[in-house]
């Protein structure tokens, strides 16, 4: 089947930024179905394209995907309205793709919710199979968040998330409480998948060689966080905790925030104001350095500021690169994360807004270098037994190979 696949945010591994919509593309073209991406432009990501755009639009072949780009650069700095601009403009330009492409089925993954409407535009004017997934739930996340306020916008976001889930012959909901979120506009959850963020094995079981940046020795014991710097994170918990580190004159603990984002040179502004030597910032880098530098961390931080949306309604990349790596985790918000966490006894999930018990957590695990590594064969466990991507992209696959089966 000819399946064309909506992703604003579309990365190779060659970019800094998560690469689901990549992994589940090649395992579609591996069974036989003909892929094409169209995405925009993201500086956090690479789409393997080089050529020069020609009027707001390049195209090609990369690993046997038909990737089309439009020239809509999009960043994390961004403000929101610049933000909001570039995915009305992704949507005007996938909306009219959608109605003049041949293909049999469509495919669309948020983020934003603005994403659906290629699908939605596909399946009642031309009766296309539309298959949606949902990332974040929209408009509850950035309605908790306060970044949206206004009500009108509000009421206009729940109007189309009402009609995209009824417009989507199939729902994929990357953590349990997004299917949830889903099942509560359905009438049957038959048409409801939940396939979380994967652990690319293959990538951080490397035989590269550790790497680690300057200010850090090697007999520190070395934190990492890899992500996004901004509101939802909420790193200025991070700086507490480190404030902490230097009060309680802890030396060989290093935390290294490795990234992008709008709050990123003021997090970097305080640490210097604040003389904070436990903190480091790196920028992003690709996943295979990625990995190279995972295999020096000790530990991974999974950190999210403190918002009940949170709790079961993210599937956060960053920590299933940390299992992937086998790093332990530290996690700093109650919900499923948290749950898996303590249950496959793979990290500490501490509570939210509590740098003293998140600076405890570390000066615990810094120190007790058994239970250290008993976390880290857990997380690899986990990773390797429940959460391969390449096991997930069997479930994924299934989701298109099933509309032989209901059409």
């Amino acid at each position: 089947m000819k399946i064309v696949y909506f992703h604003q945010h579309f990365s190779t591994p060659q970019g800094a930024t998560g690469i689901r919509s990549y992994e589940m593309a090649k395992a579609l073209i591996a069974q036989g179905h003909d892929v094409t991406i169209v995405c925009g432009s993201y500086d956090a990501g690479s789409t393997g394209l080089s050529s020069p755009f020609v009027k707001g639009r390049r195209q090609g072949i990369v690993n046997r995907i038909q990737v089309v780009e439009f020239e809509l650069g999009y960043a994390n700095a961004q403000s929101l309205s610049q933000r909001a601009k570039i995915f009305l403009k992704f949507s005007y330009q996938s909306v009219k793709y959608a109605l003049t492409a041949k293909y049999d089925i469509i495919f669309c993954t948020t983020t934003p919710l603005t994403a659906a409407l290629p699908g939605i535009f596909a399946r009642w004017l031309r009766r296309k199979y539309f298959i949606f997934e949902v990332r974040d739930l929209w408009p509850e996340l950035p309605k908790a968040m306060g970044v949206i306020k206004n009500p009108f916008i509000l009421a206009m976001l729940s109007g189309l998330e009402w009609l995209a889930y009824k417009s989507a012959n199939h729902h994929i909901g990357l953590s349990p409480g997004i299917t949830q979120g889903i099942k509560r506009h359905l009438k049957t959850s038959q048409n409801v998948s939940t396939i979380p963020n994967g652990c690319d094995l293959d990538i951080f079981t490397t035989e590269q060689l550790p790497w680690q940046p300057a200010g850090i020795s090697d007999t520190d014991f070395l934190a990492i966080f890899s992500g996004t710097h901004g509101m939802a994170n909420d790193l200025n918990n991070v700086l507490n905790t480190a404030k902490i580190l230097k009060e309680k004159q802890v030396t060989n603990i290093k935390i290294l925030l490795i990234g992008q984002g709008k709050l990123k040179a003021q997090l970097e502004k305080r640490a210097q104001q604040e003389d904070l030597e436990h903190v480091i910032f790196h920028d992003p880098v690709d996943k295979a350095k990625l990995a190279q530098l995972m295999k020096r961390a000790d530990l991974g931080l999974q950190v999210l500021a403190n918002i009940p949306a949170f709790y079961y309604g993210t599937s956060p990349n960053k920590f299933f690169d940390y299992l992937a790596a086998g790093l332990p985790v530290l996690n700093n918000y109650p919900g499923w994360v948290a749950d898996l966490i303590n249950e496959n006894h793979c990290g500490i999930a501490v509570p939210p807004n509590s740098p003293e018990d998140f600076a405890q957590a570390l000066i615990f695990l810094a120190s007790q270098p058994a239970q250290l590594e008993k976390m880290s064969i857990n997380a690899k466990l986990l990773a390797q037994t429940t959460f391969d991507r390449k096991l997930l992209a069997q479930d994924f696959v299934q989701c298109f190979n099933d509309v032989k089966r209901v059409s």
